[in-house]
């Protein structure tokens, strides 16, 4: 799901003389967003399109046969001005929000009524935050990334039905992929799916920046393959774009990496009866106003238990 900054992270300067051959042979720059409404903050006040950092919405959906697109992620994904960290928000699919033009609704039934375009809109009127790119792509990258840098190591919360034990698993990639699926014999079941795919995706970053997976040339190219192979990103993330961002994030590291659920109060029912994850509305402002004030690293001080 997060193909793109596991890329860019991970490989660092490597990457960017690949970029352009990879780019051009596997990203599809399919997603139209159409015309940009203007954003607003909770106090009315138009929100700033730059100097408050990028925020890109980065989605992921499962492809096994019968389940195509209903196991999807929403990841937000905040670059702070300067460059010096990758803050990643997971927004379970569950969340209740108000999804313009249909009611409440769960968070990704905005992709089912009107793809990324509706999608991007629900988020932006959720945390009143411009989303600036958009990048899809499925689970099968997990896999081709974590075969390519051969294997990852994940600390897993609890165990579960796919053979991963509590704490510290070796998984190559079709464990990998079992890992990141998993989600009915979990504790809190797609709350506690969303940790294990962010603690995957640390996991995956740190053993891509290990020296000598940055110092293989196989390796990167693998990596990138993998990582691109079924990427499908805005029209305004061109090749230039991504270049520009893996040079300005090349002293990024696995240390700088951070994570988090976005804030829920709880579970309930909908008046349709379908499970649901309540919203937590002064968390959620707490979040929107870190993102518009580019002031992340304070909430995630804050706000997030380690």
């Amino acid at each position: 799901m997060l193909s793109i900054f596991g890329l860019i992270v991970g490989t660092g300067v490597a990457y960017v003389g690949y970029l352009a051959f990879t780019v051009g042979n596997n990203i599809d720059q399919g997603i139209d967003l159409g015309e940009r409404q203007p954003v607003t903050a909770p106090d009315g006040e138009p929100v700033a399109e730059t100097g408050t950092g990028t925020n890109f919405l980065v989605l992921g959906s499962d492809t096994r046969p019968g389940d195509a697109g209903r196991s999807d992620v929403i990841v937000l994904v905040h670059v702070p001005e300067d460059n010096s960290a990758v803050q990643m928000i997971h927004f379970p699919r569950d969340l209740y929000v108000d999804i313009p033009g249909h009611g409440k609704n769960k968070i990704n039934a905005a992709y089912a009524f009107g793809r990324e375009p509706l999608l991007v809109q629900t988020m932006e009127q959720l945390l009143g935050v411009r989303i600036h790119h958009v990048a899809r792509t499925d689970f099968e990258g997990f896999k081709n990334m974590t075969d390519a840098v051969g294997g990852v190591r994940v600390y897993a919360e609890e165990g579960g039905a796919d053979g991963i034990v509590k704490g510290w698993n070796d998984l190559d990639g079709e464990q990998a992929l079992a890992f990141v699926r998993e989600r009915y014999t979990l504790s809190e079941g797609d709350i506690s799916r969303g940790r294990r795919q962010l603690a995957f995706i640390k996991a995956l970053m740190l053993e891509a920046t290990k020296p000598e997976n940055i110092a293989n040339p196989i390796t990167v190219a693998r990596f990138a393959n993998a990582a691109t192979e079924n990427l499908v990103v805005d029209k305004g993330l061109t090749t230039r774009a991504m270049t520009d961002y893996a040079i300005a994030l090349r002293n990024v590291r696995g240390g700088d990496v951070v994570f988090a659920t976005a804030p829920f109060s709880g579970y309930g029912t909908s008046p349709q009866g379908a499970s649901i994850d309540i919203v937590d509305e002064a968390g959620m402002a707490e979040l929107g106003e870190a993102l518009r004030t580019d002031s992340m690293d304070t909430y995630l001080d804050v706000f997030v238990t380690p």
